[in-house]
């Protein structure tokens, strides 16, 4: 709706001060076909403010003849329609010239407001809340909420993806935060509930079905584009995304979600209740709670299933990271049990592996054993594990054996070598030392050891090893310690005496 103030303006503008429909605009800081609009509901507006309509009559009757059939017949698909007819113009300016010929409703429809009783409903939705960069990965942030219709009672819990198992854990979190089940969940037309639609034949998704039969609450996914049939959950999402997401700080998911829970169970259940607002959340969950399904003994089997299969090395991939698993299951359809923190691997009914979860990206998640188990078996493992060790003890490595390969030099030789420096002086010693080669546009394993020796002597503490260094590297230099001339100047003098 327009301000009256601002049509009483245009009026003003166009008539009195004999303005340009662009800088009335302008002025208002409205669009101009705004003041368009309000020009033509006063019957004024004629062709002078549309000079090229010519381009367009001759396509009116078209236009209103298809529009008076599907009245809700978008611009782009009309346009198309008349620009295959021979209408030659921008999209922008048909735009303008339909939203002036298009027919007005004369009626708009009126919606009743939904009155439920206490325990009888809530409603259920995912939402995007942008994304988070965890090491090499970036994860979409999708929260899960659920409100009871009655109290308005909130539960909200992020997630990194929208999975089955994630929409399952939220129902299952939030009934044990509501200590009990309402009768009805109401849901969009999600895939997680909905896999078929034709018309009000609905079918639903099987995991779906058993774990509302566990939990013995009536799924019931809303018409389609009706949100106003689940208005409390879209409510409660901006709610959550204003009041709570916006500016917040959190270390971890863990850390998020353990905030989420404070701020459910603090602020938002202490508003005023949308319903009554001389009662707060809290107050008419009171009275609601006591009407809510009770909770099963036990609860329903909740992880994400995947089929994969190894490949050459004891490794499966999920979810953009490598787990390990036995060597002897290389090559195998294997299945990946997944849930929030951890992932295991199973053969049938036969688990080979359990591993924590990790959500950045091409990491190896190792269990040692197996690593152990395979280079028992083959030797030739040695190296690679080797190279994995050092990557992961000394980080700056990596660049060095670059440069290293770079040079043509064996990186198998230069390995071993700094297995054995990294045995003899540590990850920390090693890595500083290796930083400082590479400050030093040095970046070779023999100004790594004599970064490492002078070091040592910094601290006045015996070499480790005993290097055989060439004496052609410009960094000997640095090293050697000119002997003094007066030890020699005495003995000549003691000569001669």
């Amino acid at each position: 709706m327009i301000d009256e103030k601002i049509k009483a303006d245009i009026l003003k503008f166009f008539y009195a001060d004999k303005w340009k429909i662009g800088t009335i605009a302008r002025y208002l800081s409205v669009h101009p076909s705004t003041v368009q609009r309000v020009l033509k509901k006063e019957g004024t507006i004629e062709t002078k403010l549309l000079p090229k309509v010519s381009k367009l009559q001759s396509f009116l009757p078209f236009v209103l003849e298809t529009l008076n059939k599907y009245p809700r017949l978008k611009a782009p698909r009309l346009y198309e329609m008349v620009y295959e007819r021979g209408c030659r113009c921008s999209l922008s300016y048909f735009r303008h010239w339909l939203s002036i010929h298009r027919p007005q409703s004369t009626s708009r429809e009126a919606y009743l407001r939904l009155k439920t009783q206490p325990g009888e409903e809530a409603q259920v939705d995912w939402s995007h809340c942008g994304s988070v960069q965890i090491g090499k990965a970036k994860r979409i942030l999708s929260v899960f909420v659920m409100v009871l219709s009655f109290s308005r009672k909130v539960y909200c819990r992020f997630f990194f993806n929208q999975r089955m198992s994630s929409f399952l854990q939220g129902h299952e979190e939030a009934f044990n935060a509501f200590t009990g089940v309402p009768r009805i969940l109401k849901y969009d037309n999600l895939k997680s509930l909905v896999t078929e639609r034709r018309g009000d034949l609905i079918r639903f998704n099987e995991t779906l079905l058993k774990f509302s039969g566990h939990y013995r609450f009536e799924a019931k996914p809303v018409g389609i584009a009706r949100g106003n049939e689940k208005g409390r959950v879209e409510r409660a999402i901006q709610y959550i995304k204003t009041a709570f997401l916006a500016g917040r700080t959190y270390l971890d998911l863990e850390d998020l979600n353990r905030q989420a829970m404070r701020w459910c169970e603090g602020i938002a259940a202490d508003r005023p209740c949308p319903e009554d607002p001389s009662e707060t959340v809290r107050s008419m969950f009171r009275q609601e709670q006591p009407s809510l399904l009770p909770l099963p003994t036990q609860s329903f089997e909740i992880e994400d299933r995947v089929e994969v299969r190894s490949g050459k090395t004891p490794y499966v991939r999920y979810d953009l990271n490598d787990y390990s698993v036995p060597y002897s299951y290389t090559r195998q359809l294997l299945t990946v049990l997944a849930t929030d923190s951890t992932i295991r691997v199973v053969k049938g009914t036969e688990v080979l592996a359990e591993h924590p979860r990790s959500y950045d990206k091409g990491k190896q998640i190792e269990n040692p054993s197996h690593i152990e188990a395979l280079k028992a078996f083959k030797k030739k493992a040695r190296f690679h594990s080797d190279q994995y060790y050092l990557n992961q003890s000394v980080p700056s490595v990596e660049e060095l054996l670059k440069c290293v390969v770079q040079r043509g030099l064996s990186i198998r030789s230069s390995v071993k070598q700094l297995i054995d420096l990294l045995e003899t002086y540590g990850p920390a010693e090693l890595e500083t030392a290796i930083q400082e080669a590479i400050q030093q546009d040095m970046p070779d394993l023999t100004s790594v050891q004599i970064n490492l020796v002078r070091r040592r002597e910094a601290k006045q503490l015996a070499a480790a090893v005993h290097l055989h260094l060439p004496s052609e590297h410009p960094m000997i230099k640095q090293l050697t310690k000119p002997h003094s001339l007066k030890l020699y100047a005495n003995l000549e003098e003691e000569s001669l005496a």
